[in-house]
């Protein structure tokens, strides 16, 4: 499942990042975003998600939530 079909509220931990964008890659890594990680949707937005990572909250587009894959 990846964050754009994730329910709002529930905690998901990051699976794995779908990209082939190293620039990108090292950006979500900056954020917190990587593989174990707990990530929780706060709500989804017509363009995307807000999310909340390591106690922090991100305004993230829908390819960009396609691309983070999540398990729980």
């Amino acid at each position: 499942m990846n964050l754009k079909s994730a329910h709002e509220g529930k905690e998901y931990i990051i699976e794995r990042i779908e990209t082939e964008d190293e620039e990108l890659n090292a950006f979500l890594f900056s954020l917190g975003c990587y593989s174990g990680e707990p990530v929780t949707v706060i709500s989804h937005l017509k363009g995307g998600c807000v999310v909340s990572i390591k106690d922090s909250r991100y305004n993230i587009d829908n390819q960009l939530a396609e691309a983070i894959i999540v398990i729980g």
